[in-house]
């Protein structure tokens, strides 16, 4: 399903309100993939299932740990997933089993998308770190960038 010859390959990652988890994934899976999947048609994006802060930009903490990493996410914008996204994305990946639930609950019956946990091997939720400090999110993006350079290796192995 991913990276054919000629095709784009198009991943969403999810968390609750799309400003802690999903667009740090984002940024990080973006500065990943353009080191180890060069010249791969990629479309990345992030979302989340609430509402709660569409149009706001990432979390402060998630801005600053992003940035600590030479990664600038302070342009996002947090959004909510839409029925379209079930249809546009190959890969939906949910940051917690919450999520998931939610995400396959608002799945349309026929979707063409894999969803699924974020870190898939072993099955692991990235915490929510939104009521935490520094520390919480730190953590948080060593799971996240650890789940980001292991899908960039399983899609590069399908790419081959």
């Amino acid at each position: 399903m991913f990276l054919k010859e000629d095709c784009m390959t198009a991943v969403l990652f999810v968390c609750l309100g799309n400003i802690c988890r999903s667009p740090l994934a984002e940024g990080v899976f973006r500065h990943v993939a353009g080191q180890t999947l060069p010249g791969a048609r990629l479309t990345i994006d992030s979302a989340g299932t609430g509402a709660w802060h569409v149009g706001n930009p990432p979390d402060p903490r998630s801005i600053a740990v992003a940035r600590r990493h030479g990664i600038d996410i302070s342009d996002l914008r947090a959004r909510q997933v839409t029925r379209a996204d079930f249809e546009r994305f190959d890969l939906i990946l949910a940051m917690d089993g919450d999520n998931l639930d939610a995400l396959r609950r608002a799945a349309p019956h026929a979707t063409r998308a894999e969803i699924r946990r974020f870190l898939a091997a072993p099955p692991r939720d990235v915490p929510d770190p939104y009521h935490g400090g520094p520390d919480r999110f730190a953590a948080v993006y060593r799971l996240i960038e650890e789940g980001a350079r292991d899908l960039a290796t399983r899609l590069a192995r399908i790419a081959v």
